[in-house]
């Protein structure tokens, strides 16, 4: 029985034959405090506490090219598919080569951003990171390198070179709104 708890926690064999507590000997440290549980008697709730206590910050999402973005927007649509799947809905929309296409997914799953599992003799391929989370560091990306990192330049241009809707100025009054009570809390 030996779990990998994190870098300055582990729960060895001859700790928990031992009796003995395991901490990094930071005072502040939670898993100090777990440490002195019983392990004998439930491990998992130890484990399952430790993990909640110390969840990974959730890493940045890959970088991915124009051509990776619309091999990935296929997959949040359609969820896990297949190289062929795949190929066959952008066939109609894009002229590319099924190579073309199997090259950015393999892109894709190297980069980390699909997820890639054998079924039998064919792979199938699942989005690994959200959708959302992409185009938020998308969106952070294009800020930092044209505006400095500065909102109201861009959304101020945006609106001015734009047809902007009444629908749309509602929309961004809520969001607006939604952000000004965020930082009241």
């Amino acid at each position: 029985m030996s779990f990998s708890m994190c870098e300055c926690f582990v729960l060895r064999k001859e700790a928990v034959a031992r009796h003995s507590s395991i901490s990094c000997g930071r005072k502040d440290c939670l898993k100090k405090v777990l440490a002195t549980l019983d392990y004998m008697r439930n491990p998992w709730i130890t484990f399952v506490i430790h993990a909640m206590a110390r969840r990974a910050p959730t890493p940045p999402a890959p970088k991915i090219s124009d051509a990776e973005w619309t091999v990935m927007n296929v997959f949040w649509q359609r969820g896990t598919s297949t190289l062929a799947e795949v190929v066959k809905d952008l066939e109609g929309r894009l002229h590319w080569k099924p190579r073309t296409v199997q090259s950015l997914i393999r892109r894709l799953a190297d980069k980390g951003a699909l997820g890639v599992e054998a079924v039998g003799r064919e792979f199938r391929y699942s989005p690994a990171v959200a959708q959302d989370q992409c185009q938020h560091e998308e969106s952070r990306s294009f800020l930092d390198r044209v505006f400095n990192g500065r909102l109201t330049p861009f959304v101020a241009g945006l609106m001015e070179r734009e047809d902007v809707t009444q629908d749309d100025l509602a929309a961004l009054r809520e969001v607006l709104n939604q952000a000004e009570k965020k930082l009241k809390k």
